[in-house]
């Protein structure tokens, strides 16, 4: 007797039924597709007013002296040098050698003079500078622990002078209004050596 046609088909529709549920499990267990990638946004960080470079206040400058010129034959005279010692005259080729006539003219903007002793050999250097008031300041200060008053170069306060001998030569430093004055030579043994060249520097620079 033939079977019923019904149960094959009953058969055939479980079978797809089971086909159907497999693809189903199979497609749940890939998880959802994945979208287009997000781009972040651009991170801008706000300036930091604390971190703007501030410009630093001007350094201030220290004050430059006032060049001091004149000229050998007016800082001594011919006759006042010649009432010194005659055998004395201006050196032609004269450079600052000692240590105080240099800081004159380098750091004071001074002149300096040399006179030439035709006999022996022996240069008086003589300068004259205008320093600043804190650089006057310092060279009195130091004019007065290195050396020995001389009252008679002048009266103070309008004029201090000031000598010493230092490696064999003699030197006299005076003070006077916004001058400073420096005479140099082995040729100045002693403090009076060096009065009538200061008598006649005071006398020769212009009135301040």
């Amino acid at each position: 007797m033939p079977r019923p046609i019904r149960l094959a088909t009953a058969r055939s529709a479980g079978l797809v039924l089971v086909a159907a549920a497999s693809v189903a499990l199979l497609a749940g267990c890939t998880g959802r597709m994945p979208g287009p990638t997000d781009t972040a946004a651009p991170t801008t960080v706000p300036a930091n007013p604390s971190e703007t470079s501030v410009p630093a206040p001007p350094t201030e400058t220290a004050e430059p002296p006032i060049p001091f010129e004149i000229a050998c034959d007016a800082l001594i005279t011919a006759d006042q040098l010649y009432a010194f010692n005659p055998n004395f005259g201006v050196d032609p080729g004269y450079q600052p050698q000692a240590a105080a006539i240099v800081t004159a003219v380098e750091e004071d903007a001074g002149t300096a003079c040399g006179y030439l002793n035709q006999t022996s050999g022996d240069v008086i250097e003589i300068a004259v500078a205008t320093p600043t008031e804190q650089a006057g300041e310092a060279r009195r200060n130091d004019a007065a622990l290195t050396s020995k008053p001389v009252p008679t170069y002048g009266t103070p306060p309008e004029v201090e002078g000031y000598f010493h001998v230092v490696g064999g030569s003699g030197e006299a430093q005076v003070f006077s209004g916004p001058y400073w004055i420096v005479i140099d030579s082995p040729a100045l043994f002693e403090p009076g050596d060096a009065q009538q060249l200061v008598a006649s520097v005071l006398q020769n620079l212009p009135a301040a």
